[in-house]
């Protein structure tokens, strides 16, 4: 049987090609708001690090009605640190909206997403967005496409795939170029027409597939995924089991069922095939589970998405400035709240570490990680977190490591100083293409990840903040050598205290400071860095002596240049391998492993001897 009164589509795209933007107008115009109802941009980026910061980071669902049928919305992140969010969410749909920029065209996370969902087998609606850009290439884009689709081996229907032309900020839609939309009319009609409606058995046993967790206080995990047959209902008993562990399941009771209708979970007494829903009573229910009829045991095979790449030690905070800010400082609090987190996130593995205060936390990348730290941060957690390593794999006998797909935009005085950078952090170049009138250059490299760390903030002073930058894992490849990751020292606090302005002012001649005056430091704290690949130890708590001499300058004022604040990404990528970022909810230092002078003095002569 099919639901001609129900589609499921998610809008998949790279980063900042204007999905939650279209979802928005998508709602205005599918009647979820009253006339005269105030609303806010970018609705669907609920969490607050995605409005500060605004990207998408979770899955979100809504649903808006048109023409008595009701549509699923999936907006789904863009950053390929949360490819896992995006995998799993294409499990629930029957097709997709890619949607491409006009001016930049298809980039590294376009091709990721689009790979994920062909693999599935699902219709695509291309849609190109921001028509009304200056720099809008409008009679590229549309040929670019074509030719990822090609080169990911798409069917011949999906080559076919309609192509839409859009201005998600104007909310219009039009099938020509050369038409100018008024709404999105055109967008609603190509979902209703072209993707296919949900089918499956209604009289059948119960089947769904959990591809969502979410968590509330009151009433515990709540499991989200669409109905794969049969109906669900309020109080129903029910079976909980897993493709990958058929022979475990377990009974549970299905206490509450809602529906998303726009921005609100509506409760429903039952569901049927094909709705997506959110259930809570199922306690023990976890991502790739399957919930089915007691009489009829029948797991779904879950997509298996792809493995971490990466991996930061996270430990309980130790330096002498430790309980201060946080609410949650134990080991104990800290490994509770990475193992719930788990619950949620199916990207991310967490194992205990070598030590008892700390826990080996791997995921997607650099950003994947540092918004679990941002979150933690600002729920009250105090840690320390070490610099980001590389998982490696035995392939064949060989020892492998993650490679990036880098696409790089950049203005053509800047190529010189990108490539060389690149080249000699060992990328490979595959593709250099003049664009925007042959005044920037497009180039395209693979990379090993371990030697992109530390070069996105060079790459913004060397294209003086006009070049982009985008990478997305491509695979893993036989490991191609040491690098040295960091050309540049640190300068190291060598006593405890508050910094003076003429401390941080004698220190100042050495390199950019990351701290100023009046700041409490500790010993072995790093308040700068040295532009020499060495560490100095600096006293930034040194007072002037006052003598009953004076000289000449003596009253002159002490000119201090602004300090260097990191935000979280920064540090991270900053911090060698015996330095540690020490994160609380108020401050973000940076410190050696080994705090005390001394002992860091004494084990670097120690190294020296046995010549490592």
């Amino acid at each position: 049987m099919k639901r001609e009164d129900l589609r499921n589509v998610a809008i998949i795209a790279h980063v900042d090609h204007g999905k939650t933007t279209l979802v928005d107008e998508m709602l205005k115009q599918g009647g979820i708001y009253r006339e005269n109802q105030a609303t806010e941009d970018r609705v669907m980026d609920s969490n607050a690090i995605e409005k500060e910061r605004g990207i998408t980071i979770l899955a979100k669902n809504t649903a808006v009605h048109y023409k008595g049928v009701k549509v699923n919305i999936i907006d789904t992140p863009g950053h390929a640190d949360f490819g896992g969010e995006v995998e799993r969410i294409l499990k629930m749909v029957n097709g997709v909206i890619l949607l491409v920029d006009a001016a930049e065209g298809p980039m590294p996370q376009t091709r990721f997403v689009l790979k994920k969902a062909l693999e599935m087998d699902h219709r695509v609606i291309v849609v190109v967005n921001k028509i009304d850009k200056p720099d809008a290439r409008l009679d590229e884009v549309g040929d670019e496409v074509l030719e990822l689709l090609m080169e990911l081996d798409a069917t011949d229907e999906q080559l076919d795939s309609p192509v839409l032309w859009c201005s998600g900020r104007a909310g219009t839609a039009a099938y020509s170029p050369f038409e100018e939309g008024t709404n999105l009319e055109p967008l609603f009609d190509t979902i209703l027409n072209y993707i296919p409606a949900p089918e499956g058995e209604i009289d059948a046993p119960l089947q769904m597939l959990v591809s969502s967790i979410d968590y509330n206080d009151y009433v515990g995990r709540i499991g989200i995924g669409r109905i794969e047959r049969g109906v669900i209902r309020q109080n129903q008993e029910a079976v909980i089991c897993n493709f990958h562990s058929a022979d475990e399941h377990k009974r549970t009771k299905i206490v509450s069922i809602s529906q998303i209708d726009g921005l609100r979970r509506v409760p429903v007494t039952e569901a049927k095939m094909g709705d997506i829903i959110c259930f809570s009573g199922a306690e023990s229910i976890s991502i790739g589970d399957t919930i089915t009829a007691v009489d009829c045991i029948e797991p779904l095979e879950f997509v298996k998405v792809s493995e971490p790449t990466m991996e930061m030690t996270f430990s309980v905070n130790d330096s002498p400035f430790a309980g201060r800010e946080g609410k949650f400082v134990t080991s104990r609090q800290l490994r509770d709240r990475l193992y719930k987190e788990l619950l949620k996130d199916v990207s991310l593995r967490v194992e205990d570490g070598e030590t008892t205060d700390s826990f080996k936390v791997a995921g997607r990348g650099e950003m994947h990680l540092s918004i679990l730290v941002e979150n933690m941060r600002r729920e009250g957690y105090e840690l320390t977190v070490s610099t980001p390593r590389v998982l490696f794999k035995e392939i064949e006998g060989k020892l492998c490591e993650p490679i990036e797909r880098v696409e790089i935009d950049v203005p053509n005085d800047s190529c010189g100083p990108v490539m060389e950078k690149l080249g000699a952090r060992k990328g490979e170049l595959l593709n250099m293409n003049p664009t925007a009138g042959g005044v920037r250059t497009k180039l395209e490299y693979l990379i090993p990840t371990r030697c992109l760390f530390g070069y996105r903030s060079e790459f913004m002073t060397d294209t003086r903040g006009e070049g982009i930058i985008n990478s997305s894992f491509d695979s893993y490849e036989p490991y191609k050598g040491d690098i040295v990751r960091r050309f540049t020292g640190s300068l190291v606090a060598s006593e405890a205290g508050e910094s003076t302005s003429y401390g941080v002012f004698n220190a100042q001649d050495r390199g950019t400071m990351f701290i100023s005056n009046q700041c409490p430091v500790y010993e072995g704290m790093i308040v700068g860095e040295n532009p020499k690949l060495e560490d100095i130890a600096v006293n930034v708590c040194k007072e002037k002596h006052l003598t009953a001499v004076r000289s000449k300058g003596a009253d002159e004022a002490l000119r201090l240049v602004p300090a260097k604040i990191m935000t979280l990404e920064e540090a991270i990528e900053f911090i060698a391998d015996d330095e540690l970022i020490e994160v609380t909810p108020k401050s973000i230092r940076l410190r050696k492993r080994i705090l005390s002078t001394d002992a860091r003095y004494k084990l670097a002569g120690r190294l020296k001897k046995e010549g490592k």
